[in-house]
């Protein structure tokens, strides 16, 4: 039996463990089923949310809000860490602007960014660049900071020019941090999203939950909450396995 096998019965075992324990709960009617319905009840709204395609539409905006915001925090921390690496004076100038920026928690910024933006995109899209940005940064930054000198040096005596150096040997050494810090950076970015659709979202994960905690309906929240952990595994299981098949070094067995 293979290992991938094995996590995968695993995990459905710890699955069925856990819906039989919720299942007794709420047959020995501990809690009311307005506070934890039956798994029966959440199966069938969820078919019936599946069916009706409320929930493919709300996971697609939040996906698309999610590759939008990661793929530009992506492209601002790969510049910011280059300027941080080679261009060291304009770093000085930077470094704090950033620091003050990394200590302010995203959401905090959601009020002031209503009042510029409203509620469109725009709003949500800064909340995910601004979480994803940070651990990509400084993963990035400490690759291409870590590049071993003889290396380098390697470069030097080849007569290698700034740039060459930069592609064929920094960067090269840089890219299982950048991978690391893009793999953590999308959990943040999906979290700060659904905080983010909670409070100003007409669309999305995040309101469906608060939607139908507003209506009382326990089982639409729950539902809410299972797709959010199924779309995030899968997005992460989709990364990992694009980058050990694009990458074939700095991906061992911990990103299977």
């Amino acid at each position: 039996m293979t290992t991938a096998l094995k996590g995968v019965l695993r995990g459905a075992i710890v699955a069925i463990v856990i819906v039989g324990v919720w299942w007794l709960l709420t047959a020995m009617h501990l809690w009311s089923a307005y506070v934890l319905p039956p798994p029966a009840k959440v199966w069938s709204s969820a078919v019936s949310m599946a069916r009706s395609g409320e929930l493919a539409e709300d996971v697609l905006v939040s996906f698309e809000r999610v590759v939008v915001g990661f793929s530009i925090a992506f492209g601002l921390a790969f510049g910011f860490a280059v300027v941080a690496v080679l261009l060291r004076r304009i770093d000085g100038f930077v470094a704090p602007v950033l620091s003050f920026l990394k200590n302010v928690p995203p959401l905090a910024l959601i009020p002031l960014l209503i009042l510029w933006f409203g509620i469109d995109e725009t709003a949500k899209v800064i909340v995910i660049v601004l979480a994803a940005f940070f651990p990509m940064y400084m993963s990035i930054k400490k690759g291409l900071h870590a590049c071993s000198p003889q290396l380098l040096e390697v470069g030097t005596s080849l007569h290698f020019s700034a740039a060459k150096k930069f592609l064929l040997i920094r960067l090269p050494h840089a890219v299982p941090d950048v991978l690391v810090g893009m793999r953590i950076s999308l959990g943040y970015a999906w979290r700060a999203l659904i905080g983010a659709e909670m409070i100003a979202a007409a669309s999305g994960l995040g309101y469906l939950i608060l939607d139908a905690a507003r209506m009382s309906r326990s089982d639409k929240v729950i539902v809410g909450i299972a797709a959010i952990g199924a779309v995030g595994i899968a997005s992460e299981k989709l990364f990992s396995r694009a980058a050990r098949r694009m990458v074939r070094w700095g991906t061992d067995d911990s990103w299977s």
